[in-house]
């Protein structure tokens, strides 16, 4: 019970409610910038905006305290969250170069990508589709390459001795990032198909 209360302190409770703020804050963007767009393109829009604020608010800060020094050594608020993360992945902590070498391209490049899905979407664009299969390939991509090297050495740097680490830090924050992409994915296969079985159609008239 000790244990318990250690592990779900201030800290962790302050941090859980800033991820709450950050999905709300999509949400609220959400509803603004997605006006005429359809139910299920409005939770898209949801997800990638809060996709954005993640990579932009959370993983930039991380991307930057590791190329200046490390985040174990920083005394930045803006670590705070990566310290804690730390607990559960070391590998945060010390600038490791295969995290590092895939957060720039988190930030950099998938962060542009949500951006650009937003304006194709609420746009009506034609290659909406075409940026949300890479966005989703890319953020699958960087959560193999983040676990699967570790994994084939043992998983030395993550620790799963308790419930917090391994189901709320490992298993559910990057689940997220498996499940929805995996989503958002089977609806471009949908939609992609829709649009092919309707030309196919109208050629034939």
């Amino acid at each position: 019970m000790a244990e318990s209360a250690e592990l779900f302190s201030q800290l962790v409770a302050f941090l859980l409610f800033v991820s709450f703020l950050q999905f709300v804050a999509g949400l609220v963007l959400a509803q603004i910038f997605g006006r005429g767009v359809s139910r299920v393109d409005k939770w898209v829009l949801v997800w990638l905006f809060y996709d954005a604020i993640v990579h932009f608010t959370f993983e930039g800060p991380f991307v930057y305290f590791s190329l200046v020094g490390t985040v174990a050594k920083s005394d930045s608020l803006l670590t705070e969250v990566w310290k804690e993360y730390g607990k559960a992945d070391s590998r945060w902590l010390h600038s490791d170069p295969t995290i590092v070498s895939l957060e720039i391209l988190t930030v950099v490049l998938d962060g542009l990508l949500c951006l650009v899905a937003v304006y194709a979407i609420c746009k009506d664009k034609h290659y909406r589709h075409f940026v949300q299969i890479t966005l989703c390939v890319c953020e699958l991509y960087g959560g193999w390459m983040t676990f699967c090297p570790e994994w084939l050495t043992g998983s030395p740097s993550l620790d799963t001795s308790n419930l917090l680490y391994l189901w709320i830090y490992l298993v559910f924050f990057n689940g997220l990032w498996v499940v929805v992409p995996g989503l958002l994915m089977l609806q471009s296969w949908g939609e992609l198909g829709d649009l092919h079985r309707g030309q196919k159609t109208a050629k034939r008239k």
